[in-house]
């Protein structure tokens, strides 16, 4: 059961918070394969109940050396100095392998604790500039939901904090608790961090109801032999019109994306069944088993055997 810290400071925002409580905050072990879910506690700078959350376990910033997961909520004044105390919490949690996480302005609380440097890392479209500025050491990433570095992640603004929020229980507890968790809340349950921010989806002579009804087409056939080719096809589309309508509407191109599909389907087939790492590979369309272990190493850092291990559902 990891330990998950939520930090609430004088600046936070209420709904990124909202988000952080809905997702790591309420006890969903039934969706979690090993019937487990987040060990919850929100820090504030003396452990004193903060109004929001009046009934939530407490703690004060320096809990934040005892938790696995610490996740920061945005502020409304990215101007403002962070609290010292706070920026010296931080640095002692992830000195000791902690994994942070930063819901949209919350990057800057980061920043200011020297946690991004030398990183990528993203944050709301239109403090995007500002960041940079301010922090010229940080790699600003404006184009993108949230970009996990490993042991430190940082979001776009709003809603792009629940993404970022079902993937770190993606990585934590499996693709099976994040689907749950995403059916509970009636929200896609991935959307890739690379995905743009804003989309401008470029005029078509041909289509005007955007890609999704051929998104949905393909992940149906997913285990199919599909090419980009068949995409654009049944889009209405050459393949350098759907190539450019991919990047604008989900932020990669057509293969790509159908990689990414393809190893969502793996992980729901090795947490789900018995099928051979062979079967797996046939029924998310990788074809072989080498394949299978490529991608699935590539896209999640795992060996699909060490995923089943972790997540299957007995």
């Amino acid at each position: 059961m990891p330990r998950l810290a939520l930090v609430l400071h004088d600046t936070g925002m209420l709904y990124e918070t909202a988000i952080a409580v809905e997702v790591f905050g309420v006890d969903r072990a039934e969706l979690s394969p090993a019937g487990t879910w987040y060990d919850f506690v929100v820090c504030t700078p003396d452990g004193e109940p903060h109004p929001w959350l009046p009934g939530a376990r407490t703690a004060p910033y320096t809990e934040l050396s005892r938790v696995d997961r610490v996740v920061v909520t945005s502020t409304d004044d990215p101007g403002a100095a962070p609290d010292p105390l706070l920026l010296d919490a931080l640095r002692t949690a992830h000195r000791g392998g902690a994994t942070i996480a930063a819901l949209c302005t919350g990057a800057f609380v980061l920043a200011a604790a020297g946690l991004l440097d030398g990183r990528e890392a993203a944050t709301h479209w239109m403090h995007a500039d500002d960041l940079a500025r301010r922090y010229p050491r940080v790699r600003v990433r404006p184009d993108v939901l949230y970009v996990d570095d490993g042991d430190v992640l940082t979001s776009a603004g709003k809603t792009a904090a629940l993404d970022l929020a079902l993937h770190l229980v993606r990585r934590d507890l499996g693709a099976a608790a994040a689907n749950g968790i995403a059916r509970r809340l009636v929200v896609p349950s991935h959307r890739s961090g690379g995905q743009a921010q804003f989309v401008a989806t470029p005029p078509s002579p041909r289509t005007g109801s955007g890609l999704a009804p051929t998104l949905e087409w393909a992940r149906a056939r997913v285990d199919r032999p599909l090419t980009v080719r068949d995409l654009a096809a049944h889009a209405g589309l050459s393949t350098r019109q759907l190539a450019r309508r991919m990047q604008a509407e989900v932020g990669s191109g057509p293969l790509d994306w159908l990689h990414r599909q393809r190893v969502a389907r793996a992980q729901e087939l090795l947490e789900r069944t018995d099928a051979s790492i062979e079967q797996v590979a046939a029924g998310s369309g990788l074809g072989t088993a080498a394949t299978l272990r490529r991608h699935f190493h590539r896209s999640v850092g795992v060996a699909p055997a060490a995923y089943r291990a972790a997540f299957h559902v007995r």
